[in-house]
């Protein structure tokens, strides 16, 4: 995973909200200017037992900023404010 990509996007082939989510972070990028990664839960059995039912899920930071659907605004204002 590249260490200047401040999202990550936990997905699974196949899942059609994966595919959504892929499209609004690259809207979301568009306007920050910042990087996301997309991390594939097969195969995996840590990512899969934390994740595998809520597909797919948008990391900030590392952190869960959220499942299911991107919530564009959160996430664009979550990602322009200063952090203190």
């Amino acid at each position: 995973m590249s260490s200047d990509a401040r999202l990550t996007l936990i997905t699974r082939p196949g899942c059609h909200l994966c595919e959504d989510a892929k499209a609004a972070l690259d809207r979301v990028v568009a306007v920050t200017g910042d990087k996301w990664v997309e991390k594939d839960v097969t195969g995996d059995v840590e990512l899969e037992r934390d994740y595998g039912d809520r597909l797919p899920v948008v990391l900030l930071d590392g952190k869960e900023h959220g499942y299911w659907r991107v919530e564009e605004d959160r996430l664009l204002r979550d990602l322009t404010t200063p952090q203190l």
